[in-house]
């Protein structure tokens, strides 16, 4: 059984009210003597308590973040020419290679065919330089024919299979252009709004931005925290206060705006290594499975992520945490005597509806949860185990 708080007698802790701890007891005092001149039992105000009792539980951060795209491409025009068609539905999912855009493709068929010709002149060059070549090798070997000759007719080969290679590069840049005068998706992934239509003029000057095409699964959620916080999870992680709340990478969770949690969890990937010098803090991401497009880049969200387990917290319901009129936190604690008595605790991070007690509590402690207007501090109360949702209910069945 542990040793509450005021066990033996009424301690003051309110200061000032220590005249009315005394007056409480003694009006105590006089109901025992009236309760027993008339023979009745003093009827003691019911509280509700919850035995504080360790636990482990997965310590969860809040943070506010934006959805981000895991990729994103802008289409834009490798050549310039006349948009002649759009082969694609506006905000459809596209895949990688589909034909979106079409430029007018004669001018670089045009091209293609004149490198074409360039290449097999050349190549008819390089015929007759081998040939001559050839003649002037047998001629020299039977000295009909000067070193000086051979020389010019060896080196007027050499020039042509150099212009032969550069007419073929010649073609392969011209069949680049017409293969670029089709427009493709770089990637697979949701396509945004057409930016121009069909008669546009593109890539005259600069490359036009026509369309946008965005991964959206899977997705990014990039959301900041306190470098502060930060280096103190690590602390704990690394002293043993905290354990990993997964073997691999942390889960993360989201929560829309409006508090509706989305469906699906995701993974920690990485913490930056920059700190921003006007907020403090760092950036984090991870990544969610987005099957239905649900999350869009831009979106507002709320992310959970389990920092840690802590193995032994003592978890209240908040309704049992009071405030003092120094911001203080404190509880009421049933002690051996059967008497509230008030009980400085410090708390911790909330976990829903309950909150964590980090110091000020032993495991055993009678803490009151509801029935805190039947009693004064140091009365005589009868405590009951409390229920969750029992005095809802009882609202709740109330007659109008």
């Amino acid at each position: 059984m542990p040793m509450y708080p005021g066990s033996n007698r009424v301690t003051a802790r309110l200061g000032g009210g220590a005249a009315i701890l005394v007056l409480s007891a003694g009006l105590a005092g006089c109901q025992d003597k009236q309760s027993a001149s008339s023979g009745q039992p003093a009827t003691l105000p019911v509280v509700s308590v919850v035995v504080a009792e360790p636990k482990a539980v997965t310590l969860v951060k809040e943070l506010p973040g934006r959805i981000t795209p895991m990729r994103i491409a802008e289409v834009r025009p490798r050549v310039s020419g006349i948009v002649t068609a759009r082969t694609f539905e506006q905000g459809s999912l596209v895949r990688e290679g589909d034909v979106l855009y079409r430029v007018d493709p004669r001018p670089f068929e045009v091209e293609l065919d004149s490198a074409k010709a360039a290449l097999a002149r050349a190549e008819a060059t390089l015929f007759q330089a081998g040939r001559q070549e050839d003649r002037l090798r047998q001629l020299l070997s039977g000295q009909t024919t000067t070193q000086a000759q051979y020389d010019l007719a060896l080196a007027a080969e050499k020039q042509a299979e150099a212009d032969v290679a550069a007419q073929k590069a010649a073609v392969q840049r011209a069949q680049l252009n017409l293969d670029f005068a089709t427009l493709r998706a770089p990637i697979t992934g949701r396509i945004g709004r057409a930016l121009v239509t069909e008669g546009a003029l593109v890539g005259q000057n600069e490359a036009t931005h026509l369309a946008t095409i965005q991964q959206l699964d899977p997705i990014y959620a990039d959301f900041t925290q306190s470098v502060t916080e930060l280096n103190q999870l690590k602390r704990d992680l690394a002293e043993g206060r905290l354990r990993q709340a997964s073997p691999g990478a942390a889960k993360v969770r989201l929560v829309f705006d409006d508090g509706t949690p989305y469906p699906h969890s995701g993974r920690l990937l990485f913490s930056d290594v920059t700190v921003d010098p006007g907020t403090g803090k760092v950036t984090l991401r991870g990544e969610f499975p987005n099957p239905g497009s649900e999350l869009l880049p831009g979106t507002y969200v709320r992310v959970q992520i389990e920092e840690g387990v802590d193995s032994d917290a003592i978890v209240l319901p908040q309704q049992a945490i009071r405030r003092n009129n120094a911001g203080g936190s404190e509880v009421y604690v049933v002690n051996d005597a059967g008497r509230a008595v008030l009980q400085p605790v410090r708390v911790g991070r909330t976990l829903g509806n309950e909150i964590v007690v980090e110091d000020g509590l032993k495991p055993g402690y009678r803490v009151v949860v509801e029935g805190f207007q039947k009693f004064t501090p140091g009365s005589a109360v009868q405590p009951e185990p409390w229920e969750p949702g029992r005095q809802a209910a009882a609202g709740q069945a109330r007659p109008n």
